[in-house]
């Protein structure tokens, strides 16, 4: 069973204790809802490390006006079970109260990497984020920081911000954990109507699309977005929010692909309410 712990201030004095002790601590930053994805990164920290603390909180400051916060599920006991038999020893999962007390008026911002993509679409969502993972960083102290290539934006923005404000973090990424079907795990996929569950490997569909006609030659970005527009349409009735072909590192859009280049494609779309994220990285 893991320890539960719940006050950045406890967080500190195990972090120290173990640090001590010579221990190599990773952390594995989630909202709870945990999934195949998610204790697949609780894995892989085990590899780059001798105690793995995973956190969770449903971190207010990365929802917007009219997005899912109180619904988004929390079966805390069950997920700190599911962490434990993953292989962490701790659970960091402090309230809300705990991480933003009373008069919390500082945040952390990544400015060019947050213009585009998710953050064009979701204003202030990546502020959000980078505030609590420096916080989460603050209070485990970790050597090392595990986070999944699904969100291929938050990754980018986070090495961004480890590297701009020295935190001695290292960086390791896993790969996306996808369904029989291609569909990507998430824990927003709990919101999806049987109907819209059926339609939704659509957005993996239409991605590997794109890789393959990248591999075989095609390098205009207008006529990858639209056929993966055209697959996406024809077989579904998602709302696209975006279709992207990016550079892997700065996530501006390539509109002329050259051989031997890292793009990233990537694409955001809804069914009904529920608001699903996939990407796929490939190298031209």
């Amino acid at each position: 069973m893991a320890i539960t712990v719940e006050t950045v201030s406890r967080m500190h004095l195990t972090a120290d204790t173990l640090r001590r002790e010579g221990k190599r601590i990773a952390v594995v930053p989630t909202m709870g809802a945990l999934h195949a994805g998610h204790l697949s990164l609780i894995g892989l920290a085990r590899k780059h490390a001798d105690v793995v603390v995973a956190t969770i909180f449903v971190n207010p400051l990365q929802f917007g006006p009219g997005e899912d916060f109180e619904r988004y599920p929390r079966p805390l006991p069950k997920d700190i079970m599911a962490a434990a038999d993953a292989g962490a020893e701790y659970v960091f999962a402090p309230p809300v109260g705990e991480m933003y007390p009373a008069g919390f008026q500082t945040s952390v911002h990544v400015e060019q990497l947050t213009s585009v993509l998710e953050g064009a679409v979701r204003p202030g969502h990546f502020r959000g984020v980078t505030t609590i993972v420096a916080k989460l960083f603050h209070a485990v102290k970790p050597h090392v920081a595990v986070f999944g290539q699904k969100d291929a934006q938050q990754l980018a923005v986070i090495r961004r911000m480890t590297a701009d404000l020295g935190f001695h973090v290292d960086i390791v990424v896993g790969a996306t954990v996808r369904e029989p079907d291609g569909l990507a795990m998430s824990s927003r996929n709990v919101y999806l109507t049987e109907a819209q569950r059926k339609e939704a490997p659509v957005l993996y569909q239409a991605l590997s699309l794109a890789r393959d006609r990248i591999q075989q030659g095609e390098c205009r970005r207008a006529t990858l977005v639209e056929e993966m527009r055209a697959v996406i349409s024809g077989r579904s009735s998602a709302t696209i929010d975006y279709l992207s072909v990016a550079d892997a590192g700065t996530l501006e859009e390539v509109e002329q692909i050259t051989p031997g280049k890292d793009v990233l494609i990537s694409l955001a779309a809804r069914f009904g309410t529920t608001r699903l994220i996939d990407n796929i990285p490939v190298r031209a």
